[in-house]
């Protein structure tokens, strides 16, 4: 088992099946298995009296037992075992269901040590299934008092992963401090009094003590942070050594801002200037466009394309639905077409015969600049010389799809954008292969969202107010809950509700269903009747998060809006105040938790989506948030971004030192550092 990318079956016991259930909690590998931390720990430790017990609390107790009734399982019953636990102090009652082995294990006189929870019942203080050990057995080996608590799927039992995950530690104990397992290199471990990587793991799966388990956590805060920054910078020196395409078109960029219907605000226009000083230089650009919904990103990305263009080479935009990319598509041709730029479109949903065609005119350079969904990327697309790429939305492609499409082109200049707010100390780390700029204005005439949350009894109330915009001449958006992550649910309640709300709220307006589960010809005919005013209502999963653009649209009604994450309702929120009208969205909600409370607070109170990104990252911390995997590194599964900044730091200055003596880590030190590096890249490569 030295070997900690072997597969987690060569663990004696776990065959095919369990392999597959493992893989339910991205446990793929010995290492996954010792890197899945515990989510929580109990502390057992203080053992409390009787007489001090409340109603619903969870603790520890010393008893000595008596049975009181037992009654064995027949046919399909439960077994019942049930005993009076006293101290000196007074009694309580302990019941163990459907253990029926432990009438055999347990006698009268005996002396428990247990841990559970506590209810006051008819008969009084009596606690169910507690965690237990015999105080008179010599060896209690499965006794922690601090218990880990484990993230757990209802195939792989505590009890055994806990078995697994000592049998592999047991196996890497022993060996010289010269062994492979170390990760990482001796004087930053001394620098930082770092702990030794075996006693961080031993530590953090089975703390005997409460320092134990600090040292544990920092030592693995600091090497899950080392390595992401390691990587992160890899590949911003990669992409520093390419060779791009230098281009210019500052002036036909100037007369491209000068023919559109309105004023560029003043952040636009800055980060319109940086991405031509990007696209003069030798070095292909890399850079991040952060801006909120409806702030004007596309604006950015066509002066780019214009660059393309003036400098008689192609550009692209890739977006992650045909929707968005139609309606792209629309805006460039009706902005770019009389400056005598020619503006193709290739989805997948076009017909054999119309995708060869435009195939051969992207070949040929017939076409300036190509829109596209993934079908951008197809393997018999071939660009005559491209020479800059832009991804809408990036949050919704992967590294290795930014990448293809780079690979269209000789290094071509990448342009990213995205209209989920990260902040900019993050995004820094996030994206660290790419610069990163940001529009913090909105377009002038729009008018901030007015957001109101309302419990669900107050529901018919909302729907009469939203009924009130609808007879002015409005349209608003209905968007069904969430269910979990199986779409089939999700189309079911959207289905219910468009069903529910014709008969009921609604049944005197024109109402339209849109999901996920519909044909592009299906969706494209649903947002074109929405957006010619046909509809006046349109009820939706998800899916309208991205792409939908009808500015007399002014009112969304977000139902369970509490099974949402903040960002999520954020963009959700964006698809209304497109226009010039005032806009309303109400979060419709069950009773909530006190954290749920504040998060939907905050959307009432600011429109601004990088305070939300800010409040989100601090409820719900940065793991998937971002999809980590999306950009080529692996997830963080201990550090935390808000809690952990002065590790972060320390790892980022001990980080610079390091490449900056050994940019590709070849000295012999650091030779091993090396190895453990592209190991991780090759599993999470691009």
């Amino acid at each position: 088992m030295e070997d900690l990318q072997e597969k987690i079956s060569t663990i004696k016991g776990v065959g095919p099946k369990k392999q597959q259930r493992f893989l339910k909690l991205n446990i793929e590998t010995l290492e996954d298995l010792l890197y899945h931390f515990p989510r929580d720990y109990e502390d057992r430790r203080e053992i409390k009296k009787v007489r001090d017990l409340e109603d619903g609390e969870k603790t520890t107790l010393e008893l000595q037992v008596h049975p009181l009734k037992k009654r064995r399982a027949f046919g399909r019953g439960p077994s019942l075992l049930q005993l009076i636990g006293q101290d000196d102090t007074g009694r309580i009652v302990i019941t163990f269901f459907n253990q029926p082995y432990l009438s055999q294990k347990i006698s009268g006189g005996m002396k428990l040590r247990i841990y559970g929870e506590i209810k006051r019942g008819p008969r009084g203080l009596e606690t169910t299934n507690p965690d237990f050990i015999l105080l008179d057995e010599k060896q209690n080996n499965h006794w922690q008092d601090i218990f880990p608590i484990y993230p757990l799927t209802k195939d792989i039992s505590h009890k055994e992963l806990v078995k697994h995950i000592k049998v592999l530690l047991e196996s890497l104990k022993g060996k010289s401090d010269k062994n492979p397992f170390e990760n990482l290199p001796k004087d930053l471990i001394d620098k930082n009094k770092l702990c030794q990587r075996l006693m961080a793991l031993e530590n953090i799966h089975f703390p005997k003590q409460a320092k134990g388990l600090k040292v544990a956590k920092y030592r693995l805060v600091y090497e899950e942070f080392f390595f992401l920054m390691v990587s992160l910078n890899f590949k911003k020196v990669k992409v520093r050594q390419q060779q791009g395409i230098p281009l210019g078109g500052e002036k036909e960029v100037q007369t491209f801002l000068q023919s559109l219907p309105f004023e560029a605000t003043k952040a636009q226009n800055t980060v319109i200037q940086e991405v031509l000083q990007d696209l003069k230089g030798d070095i292909p650009m890399s850079r991040l466009v952060q801006g909120d919904v409806g702030s004007g990103k596309t604006v950015v990305a066509m002066a780019a394309l214009v660059a393309a263009a003036s400098g008689k080479t192609q550009g692209a935009m890739m977006a992650p639905t045909e929707i968005l990319a139609k309606q792209h598509y629309e805006t460039l041709s009706g902005f770019l077409n009389p400056l005598g730029i020619s503006v193709g479109l290739l989805t997948g949903s076009l017909t054999a015969k119309n995708k060869k065609l435009m195939q051969e005119k992207i070949r040929e350079g017939k076409i300036d600049v190509v829109v596209g969904t993934h079908a951008v990327i197809g393997e018999k697309v071939e660009f005559h010389n491209l020479s800059v790429v832009v991804t809408d939305e990036q949050h919704r492609f992967g590294v290795r799809q930014r990448k293809t499409l780079s690979q269209k082109g000789r290094n071509p200049h990448v342009l990213v954008m995205s209209a989920t707010p990260i902040p900019r100390t993050l995004a820094y780390i996030l994206y660290g292969d790419l610069e990163v700029s940001v529009i913090d204005q909105m377009p002038k005439g729009r008018k901030p969202i007015k957001t109101k949350t309302s419990p669900m009894k107050d529901r018919d109330r909302v729907y009469e107010q939203l009924k009130e915009e609808l007879n002015k001449g409005r349209q608003a958006y209905v968007v069904c809950p969430l269910i979990d992550e199986s779409e089939t649910l999700d189309l079911k309640a959207a289905m219910d509700l468009h069903q529910q709300l014709g008969k009921n709220n609604l049944k005197d307006y024109k109402i339209g269903l849109l999901h996920g589960k519909m044909s592009y010809k299906e969706k494209e005919q649903v947002m074109n009747n929405f957006t010619e005013g046909e509809l006046q209502v349109l009820v939706s999963t998800t899916v309208v998060e991205v792409g939908v653009d009808v500015p007399n649209a002014t009112v969304m009604v977000i139902e369970n809006a509490e099974r949402f994450g903040l960002a999520q309702l954020h963009q959700l929120r964006g698809r209304i105040g497109r226009g010039g009208y005032q806009s309303y969205c109400y979060l419709l909600h069950q009773p909530v938790k006190e954290h749920t409370g504040k998060r939907l607070e905050i959307m009432e109170q600011t429109n601004n989506g990088f305070l939300i990104s800010e409040k989100d990252l601090e409820i719900r911390g940065p793991g998937e948030l971002f999809g980590l995997r999306q950009h080529g590194i692996y997830n963080l599964k201990i550090a935390n971004f808000f809690r952990h900044q002065s590790i972060l730091k320390k790892v980022q200055q001990d980080v610079k030192v390091l490449l900056q003596e050994d940019p590709k880590l070849i000295l012999e030190k650091n030779k091993k550092l090396r190895r453990v590096l592209d190991q991780k890249l090759q599993r999470y490569r691009e």
